[in-house]
């Protein structure tokens, strides 16, 4: 069952130019000129119950834009889309109710009172039932580990509690859809990971679909087993994460520790030298060459440890983005 279906859904912007200088301000009051920003260009995809899909782009190529339009905060200029059968932009409270989207660098919470105020009113909005309202509450504050946090001001808490505070807040009348737009922003490595943990948990036992854009591409990783990758607006590459990565790079990192000195011209039959700083080792191989050159690593040097690596996804998606050729 599609839950999220789009079909060359577009969104422009018509923006501003002016010429530098006091002539340019003046030409301006006679003349002004637009440019128009394809946002969104005529996009296409569909999204299936509990599926937890990677929204990934550069900056401004879209991705935010897509979702703001997928929750009904912008609407196209374009195209069509339907977020569990409705219309987003028409906005029905039904739809609302069913919803919710993050943005890492917004907060809704209020600054000067503890979470439990801000967790009280949208139980108030949403119109959530007493018992549904405090089971609900009770599995996020076990699963984010906050319970010692939901009566203390949320100017005192630390990033990372008030993310996890945002998410409860985001949550409690249980939405079916998920739209989280960097969610891990600007959190250290250990509150990414709890973060992540999270999301996984809640998809999990909830089967909510969620849409995850993330410029820490760990985020995707851990996460998302499908990605769409846009990019000016347009969409470059739905499908599997791996077969992203198998489409893209046609090599893999044979990371050798020698047990003695090598000589590192005499590496280079195994393959590019990427790093060598004894006793460790960085070489790019082809990937059909992997086997057949790891045993010649093995037996023509002193390896007294040799792993193999995929290329990183960071590399995947900035070769991508570049329009680089394979390597």
């Amino acid at each position: 069952m599609n839950i999220v279906e789009v079909s060359s859904l577009s969104k422009y912007f018509y923006v501003y130019k002016k010429d530098p200088g006091f002539l340019g301000s003046l030409k301006s009051l006679i003349h002004r000129k637009y440019e128009t920003v394809k946002a969104v260009d005529s996009i296409n995809f569909t999204i299936e119950k509990g599926e937890m899909v990677g929204f990934i782009g550069p900056n401004g190529a879209g991705k935010t834009t897509t979702l703001k339009m997928l929750s009904g905060l912008l609407y196209p200029t374009q195209g069509k889309a339907t977020v569990l059968g409705f219309s987003p932009w028409e906005r029905k409270e039904e739809f609302q109710k069913q919803f919710t989207i993050v943005m890492g660098q917004k907060n809704q919470l209020w600054w000067d009172l503890p979470a439990m105020e801000t967790f009280l009113l949208q139980k108030e909005i949403y119109e959530v039932p007493e018992e549904k309202f405090s089971k609900t509450l009770s599995m996020l504050v076990d699963l984010l580990e906050m319970k010692q946090i939901l009566h203390i001001p949320v100017r005192r808490l630390s990033l990372g509690q008030r993310m996890k505070a945002e998410l409860v807040a985001s949550l409690l009348h249980s939405p079916k859809v998920l739209f989280l737009d960097e969610p891990t922003i600007g959190l250290d490595v250990v509150m990414q990971r709890r973060i992540r943990e999270f999301i996984r948990e809640y998809n999990r036992r909830t089967q909510a679909t969620v849409i995850l854009t993330s410029h820490y591409m760990e985020d995707v990783k851990e996460l998302c087993p499908r990605v769409i990758v846009i990019d000016h607006g347009k969409i470059a590459y739905d499908g599997a994460l791996q077969k992203l990565v198998d489409t893209y790079v046609d090599h893999k990192m044979l990371n050798p520790v020698f047990s003695e000195e090598v000589n590192k011209n005499n590496l280079k039959k195994i393959g590019d030298i990427l790093f060598f700083e004894p006793p460790q080792a960085k070489i790019r191989v082809k990937r059909q060459d992997v086997s057949k050159k790891a045993a010649e690593l093995l037996s023509l040097f002193p390896v007294a440890d040799l792993t193999i690596e995929e290329v990183p996804i960071e590399d995947v998606i900035e070769e991508i983005f570049t329009g680089q050729d394979h390597a």
